[in-house]
Order: C-alpha cells, then sequence, then structure tokens
C-alpha cells in the first residue's frame, strides 16, 4: 500500500521531501483507520438479555433488532448477538477467545469498570494493573456476559505497546526464550 501511496506523489509531480511523504502516509494511515470499522458476532441465547447486559449495563446503544439478533455499538466495535439453540458453556479460562477494548484514557477504563460494578455485572477477573512500572503496564478487568462471552477492558500506560513494544516477546501471560530479530 505504501509504494502506490509514494507513486501517486511521484505522478502528481509534487516536490516533498522525506519528512513529508512520511507525514502525509500517518494522515493517509490514520484517514484508514478511523474509516474502518470493527464487527464481532457472538452466540446469545436472548436478545432481551444480552439488551439487559449490553445497553442497560455497559451503556451501548441498541443498533437494528429482530428475534433473532441484535446489534450493539460497543464503544465503536459493531457487536452482533445472534441467538442459538446451542448449549453455551463457561469457558475454561481467557485464552484464547475474548473481545478485547482498550481504552484512550485511564479516566474512562475507570468510568467502564465503575459502570460495571454499579450494575452489578459479571467480573470474570477483578480490575488489576499488570506489569507495573514496566514498559507492558497496564490496568485490565474481565467481565463475562450471561452467555459466557468474555470482554476485556484495557488501559495502556504507555500507548505505543499497543501495536509495538517489540522488545518484549512477552504476549498475555506468555514469553518465549526466542529473540524478536
Amino acid at each position: 500500500m505504501v509504494k502506490p501511496f509514494l507513486q501517486l506523489f511521484k505522478l502528481q509531480n509534487l516536490d516533498l521531501d522525506n519528512l513529508d511523504r512520511i507525514n502525509l502516509l500517518v494522515y493517509h494511515a490514520e484517514i484508514m483507520m478511523q474509516t474502518a470499522t470493527f464487527h464481532l458476532a457472538i452466540p446469545i441465547r436472548s436478545v432481551a438479555e444480552a439488551k439487559k447486559f449490553y445497553a442497560d449495563g455497559l451503556g451501548c446503544e441498541v443498533g437494528r433488532e429482530n428475534q433473532a439478533a441484535v446489534i450493539f455499538n460497543f464503544y465503536g466495535t459493531q457487536l452482533v448477538g445472534h441467538v442459538t439453540q446451542k448449549a453455551l458453556h463457561r469457558q475454561p479460562g481467557i485464552y484464547p477467545r475474548h473481545l478485547g477494548l482498550i481504552l484512550p484514557t485511564k479516566a474512562d477504563w475507570q468510568q467502564i469498570c465503575d459502570r460495571a460494578h454499579e450494575q452489578n455485572l459479571t467480573f470474570y477477573h477483578q480490575p488489576k494493573l499488570r506489569f507495573p512500572h514496566q514498559t507492558l503496564e497496564h490496568y485490565s478487568f474481565f467481565l463475562e456476559d450471561p452467555f459466557h462471552n468474555l470482554l476485556e477492558f484495557k488501559y495502556y500506560s504507555e500507548p505505543e505497546v499497543i501495536f509495538g513494544g517489540r522488545q518484549s516477546n512477552l504476549i498475555g501471560e506468555t514469553a518465549t526464550a526466542e529473540s524478536n530479530s
């Protein structure tokens, strides 16, 4: 994607130095990220029960709904609950499957945490600070919806490690002896 974008500048005979090109690429990437919306479909047993947890409990806006499915605006993610008659079982742990949300500020994280407590939502893992005083330091808690879907809410003290932090190979609870070169 980078090469065609740079070729566009050459075709237009724009006289740009490297910093200008980098700034334009960053701007283009930011626009793409603003226009892309993540979508996840999850199993539910009941539309009414899902609305009680996601709309009433977490404050998510309800979109379209019918007797078989409901759409929520889950903090910018399109979360679609599809009614299933299959048995839904509690997961044995948070890995490998959960939906995570990274909040931009600690105040945002705390606000959702406080609301979850006030609404008596089920905490799968209580709020905690992980990796204190390290580059990967972040606050985290997990909720479990009535259908055993797990939801993680995080705030990173150093946001550049969300997609970066390649000097560490710690992901979740695991690290390997391999190098990251």
